[in-house]
């Protein structure tokens, strides 16, 4: 739930369609951080959308190939800013800090830093504490100074190595917590935002199955937390001074089905963004009278983008869709209104329809569906339908704006978004229902997903295409296994193919973390052979397969290659039995593993992939693609 590591898209109406990719930016103290061009600059709030503005740094110093700034974190008294630093073809990351003053001068540069936090300490000195990543783990924190008192030291080290360390600094910056955490279990210690050289002051130690994330106000701990019947998130809170689980008082529940999707805390409210029933709502707690007013958000709307904020009055927020650019919102506190940006209305609203519909899987599960399409498309079932997958780690199926998801609905396709059990977009329930020996209730759901949509008019097999990327590929390669027919053609990028060969490799740098995801096949015979079950490599049979293209990248770390290149020569083989075993005249899948350089898992904004991956599914489907090629060009700088 770190809502400042965050990408925002701006839709810009002249001359062109176009939507850039903005940066990390923060306000702080009358000034806006950010980047422009290669440099980290700041402007007073007024002028930021002007040219009017101070270079802090400039990124070429780092030597690096297209840096661009990930997050921004300025110290209390504005002596120091710290930036991280990445590559679009890398996940490692550099921190640079950078004294304010007339001539700005980089004080210091960290490798490999995840997350980081500034605190002031009794003498009224910067302190920067961050946590370092190594093999993907983060196991250490460390705190440093800079100036006359230079200093840098590592003070916590986790030693199981299935969890993670990230550091977040209260609302208040009262506290400055860590939070040690695998996929199921946490543990959070407090460091005194006030004296942040003394111990760290543990508020409950690690206990299995046990979530939780913490808040500061007024002296108060408010703690988000899946403790307790039923095993969903709800708001507790405690006095700071007894933190312990046995004083948390229950404050909030949320509704059945409900996805906590972010907190945040304001001198006299918390708001929750909540996502219930496949819509999404905010709920605004009166923290002086323990009111509550729920706020229905517009029924187009699939997803929220934080926005940070130190404005006690206001809470901002965008809304967005995967064909529909961010806008914002922001709800008033004295008003007790939500405020809606008033200016451009975008077409889409008018041109295309969003309908959330369910399925039923075999055994009675309601799993939701989001589809979009044009409002005028006529014979639905004669249209291209693009299914999109996900289906692990609790996390949401991702619903953010894709300008390539815009153009094809503006070209007539139907895109459906298949919320399966493994998720996260119901609930902490929703996930346990889909993860180690109940993953094949995701394969179910979105076999189901499929088969109703066909059902009920929406395209046919012969016009369906299935994509996903990373974690997603385990249910989109079973399928292909169980159930080809469905499908004609099928997209992924940086896909899990290979789930038992890789869960039985712990010199992998995720293997021991995802262990709670997919079991431990090593240790466990139940594990190992209900992964065998579903496991795609596993599966692969002389058969029709639809035709895939695989996006892959060389050195990524998350998603070997290794299992990838296996998986792909082993279906080759197993197409070619088939064809021989079938005769002439069988038409063969194409089978397209496309290797890309670079050490990164997912590159989203890769317009060399997303159009390949267009190019193919077009094709597969015998599509004529002159226009969806020239509407892309009004939204991508190519």
């Amino acid at each position: 739930m770190d809502a400042f590591e965050k990408v925002r898209t701006k839709l810009e109406t002249q001359p062109q369609e176009e939507y850039e990719i903005i940066n990390a930016e923060v306000k702080h103290g009358g000034f806006v951080y950010y980047q422009e061009g290669c440099c980290l600059v700041r402007s007073k709030d007024e002028e930021a959308d002007n040219d009017n503005y101070e270079v802090l740094f400039n990124l070429e110093e780092l030597k690096l190939d297209q840096p661009f700034i990930d997050c921004i974190r300025v110290a209390p008294d504005e002596k120091y800013v710290a930036a991280k630093i990445r590559t679009e073809d890398s996940e490692a990351s550099t921190c640079i800090v950078v004294k304010l003053s007339d001539q700005p001068v980089m004080e210091a540069s960290f490798p490999n830093v995840s997350s980081f936090e500034w605190v002031k300490d009794e003498e009224e000195e910067d302190v920067l504490f961050y946590t370092f990543q190594r093999n993907l783990r983060c196991h250490d924190v460390y705190r440093a100074t800079f100036g006359d008192n230079k200093r840098n030291e590592r003070f916590y080290t986790e030693k199981d190595p299935s969890y993670f360390v990230f550091l977040y600094l209260t609302k208040d910056s009262r506290f400055l917590t860590i939070n040690i955490m695998n996929k199921t279990t946490s543990e959070v210690w407090l460091i005194d935002g006030l004296s942040p050289w003394d111990p760290p002051v543990l508020i409950q130690k690690r206990i299995h199955g046990v979530l939780y994330y913490v808040e500061h106000r007024d002296d108060e701990l408010y703690i988000l937390t899946n403790v307790g019947e039923p095993t969903e998130f709800k708001l507790m809170r405690t006095a700071a001074d007894t933190p312990a689980i046995m004083n948390w008082d229950l404050f909030f529940t949320m509704k059945r089905n409900t996805k906590v999707v972010d907190l945040d805390m304001f001198k006299d409210h918390c708001v929750l963004f909540l996502k219930h029933s496949n819509l999404l709502y905010v709920n605004v707690i009166g923290l002086a009278d323990d009111s509550v007013r729920s706020l229905k958000l517009p029924p187009w709307a699939c997803g929220f983008i934080m926005d940070t904020n130190s404005d006690p009055k206001n809470c901002p927020f965008q809304l967005c869709s995967p064909i529909r650019p961010p806008k914002y919102y922001t709800y008033k506190f004295a008003e007790g209104k939500l405020f809606e940006e008033t200016g451009h209305e975008d077409p889409i609203t008018k041109t295309s329809r969003v309908l959330r519909l369910e399925a039923k899987s075999k055994d009675g599960k309601s799993v939701p569906m989001t589809i979009f399409h044009k409002t005028d498309s006529e014979d639905l079932q004669k249209k291209p339908l693009l299914v999109h997958v996900y289906g692990a780690y609790g996390m949401d199926l991702k619903m953010n704006f894709r300008p390539e998801r815009r153009v094809l609905v503006d070209d007539g396709w139907i895109l459906a978004y298949c919320h399966v059990r493994g998720g996260g977009e119901l609930g902490l329930q929703w996930h346990a229902d889909g993860r180690l020996t109940k993953k094949l209730n995701g394969l179910a759901d979105l076999e189901a997903c499929i088969k109703t949509l066909h059902g009920q008019g929406f395209s046919q097999p012969s016009l369906t295409a299935l994509t996903a990327f990373s974690a997603g590929g385990v249910l989109v390669g079973a399928l292909c296994n169980s159930n080809p027919e469905l499908l004609r053609a099928v997209t992924l990028e940086a896909p899990f193919l290979d789930v038992l060969n890789t869960m039985m490799d712990t010199t992998l740098p995720l293997t021991l973390e995802e262990l709670e995801e997919w079991g431990n096949p090593s240790s466990d015979e139940k594990h190992k052979n209900y992964i065998k079950r579903y496991c795609p490599y596993q599966n692969i049979k002389p058969q029709h397969y639809p035709s895939i293209h695989i996006t892959a990248y060389e050195n990524d770390e998350r998603v070997p290659l290794k299992g990838i290149v296996s998986y792909t020569d082993k279906l080759k083989e197993a197409i070619m039995e088939h064809a021989k075993d079938t005769g002439e005249g069988y038409q063969a899948p194409n089978v397209v593993l496309d290797i890309q350089p670079g050490g990164n898992h997912v590159i989203e904004d890769s317009h060399k992939k997303i159009t390949a991956q267009i190019k193919f599914l077009y094709e597969e489907l015998g599509l004529d693609s002159t226009s969806v090629f020239e509407n892309l060009k009004k939204y991508l700088k190519f």
